[in-house]
C-alpha cells in the first residue's frame, strides 16, 4: 500500500500541486466551495424530509436541489482526490480521514439506493422511510464535513 501511495504522491499533478501556491490555493477554494454548495444543498432537503416546510412539496424541493448535490460531489470527490494526492502517505493511514472516506461512501450509498428505489424526487417513498434516509444522511454529511476539518488538527 505505501508504494501505491507513494506513487500517486510522485504523480506530475502532485508535484505540480505541491510547488504551484496558485494551483493549490484554486483546488483548495474549489473543494471548500463545492462541499459548501453540497452540504448547503443537502441540508434544506433533509430538513423537508424530516418534517420541516411541509407546505413545500418535497418533489419540486427535490428537482432543484439533487442535481446541484450531486454536482458538488463530483466536484468535491475529483478535488479532494487531487488535494490527496498531495499528502498521500500522511493522510492514509489518519482514522479521521479513513472515517471520513466512509462517511462520504454511506451518503453516497444511500442517497443512490433511495433515488434508485424512489426516483429523483422520492416519488413512493413513505415519510418514515424519507424521514430515516434524511436523518442518516445529515449525519454521514455533517460527520465528513467534520472529520475533514478535523485533518488539520490532527496532522503532526
Amino acid at each position: 500500500m505505501e508504494h501505491i501511495l507513494a506513487a500517486i504522491e510522485a504523480s506530475s499533478i502532485a508535484q505540480y500541486l505541491r510547488v504551484s501556491r496558485w494551483g493549490y490555493a484554486a483546488l483548495n477554494t474549489a473543494h471548500v466551495l463545492s462541499i459548501a454548495v453540497l452540504v448547503g444543498a443537502i441540508l434544506p432537503l433533509n430538513l423537508r424530509l424530516l418534517g420541516l416546510w411541509r407546505s413545500e412539496p418535497r418533489a419540486a424541493l427535490a428537482r432543484i436541489i439533487v442535481p446541484v448535490a450531486a454536482t458538488a460531489l463530483a466536484l468535491a470527490i475529483v478535488t479532494g482526490a487531487l488535494l490527496f494526492s498531495v499528502r498521500a502517505t500522511e493522510y492514509a493511514p489518519l482514522s479521521v480521514f479513513r472515517l471520513k472516506l466512509v462517511l462520504i461512501a454511506l451518503g453516497s450509498l444511500g442517497a443512490l439506493e433511495l433515488h434508485r428505489a424512489y426516483g429523483l424526487t422520492f416519488a413512493g417513498a413513505s415519510e418514515s422511510r424519507a424521514a430515516f434516509h434524511a436523518a442518516v444522511s445529515t449525519v454521514c454529511w455533517l460527520g465528513a464535513l467534520i472529520c475533514g476539518r478535523l485533518i488539520a488538527f490532527v496532522m503532526e
